[in-house]
């Protein structure tokens, strides 16, 4: 028997959002979902460089692409012959001016995850002397010494001296001396002898270990750091 009430009516079906923002929406979120990705293996995992100089030659070319594992100091530590990226805001070069901009800090941003060096302070060096370390140049046969033993360094640049620039230092706690393989064309650690630290490099501005060369294809391949490790 009818009461006079309405009978209730089936629920519509939900309809989708076919307006023209939809579209532009989801492709938001998977490049939000990519740049997050990207960002965390750089932070964490591994990040990629392109090398604009020739201070690490024949090690490392211009023009190569190489791949800085940060896991190697989470789980390891430096070691004399390692192959690093660090950052010389400070140390090699003069500190930031001051804050950046939104959109400088993006641009470098985007530029780094495609390894192009635009506005960057990293170098990459090889590590010669550990915390601790004596480190001078150059014994009577020319060879650099570490903690008075003369060094074998195979992966110096042919027609380079280990050195030109005397020099004889204690490596200070929490830092590094580092050098580049072609001596005759590297600023490195012994260009700054006059500055706070002596050259040396703090240990906490270490990137990570060059883990290899990823292109071009001809140089794909692992660094040797001449220790026979």
């Amino acid at each position: 028997m009818l009461t006079g009430r309405t009978a209730p009516t089936s629920p519509r079906p939900a309809m989708p959002d076919r307006s023209p923002a939809s579209p532009l929406r989801r492709a938001a979120v998977v490049l939000i979902a990519v740049a997050v990705t990207i960002a965390l293996v750089r932070a964490l995992i591994v990040q990629s460089f392109v090398v604009p100089t020739g201070s690490m030659e024949p090690t490392v070319q211009i023009g190569d692409r190489v791949l800085v594992s940060r896991l190697s100091y989470t789980f390891g530590d430096i070691h004399r012959g390692d192959v690093i990226v660090f950052n010389g805001s400070g140390v090699f070069d003069a500190e930031d001016d001051g804050p950046d901009t939104l959109l400088g800090s993006v641009g470098r941003g985007l530029a780094s995850v495609f390894s192009m060096p635009v506005g960057s302070h990293d170098y990459v060096k090889r590590v010669i002397g550990l915390p601790g370390d004596h480190v001078a140049c150059c014994d009577s046969q020319g060879r650099l010494t570490v903690n008075g033993t003369a060094i074998d360094e195979a992966y110096v640049a042919e027609g380079n001296a280990p050195s030109k620039v005397a020099f004889d230092i204690e490596v200070p706690q929490g830092r590094l001396w580092v050098m580049g393989d072609h001596r005759s064309e590297s600023a490195d650690s012994r260009a700054h002898l006059g500055s706070p630290g002596g050259g040396t490099v703090p240990v906490d501005r270490v990137i990570g270990k060059v883990a290899g060369i990823y292109w071009p294809v001809s140089r794909i391949g692992g660094l040797d750091d001449g220790s026979g490790r």
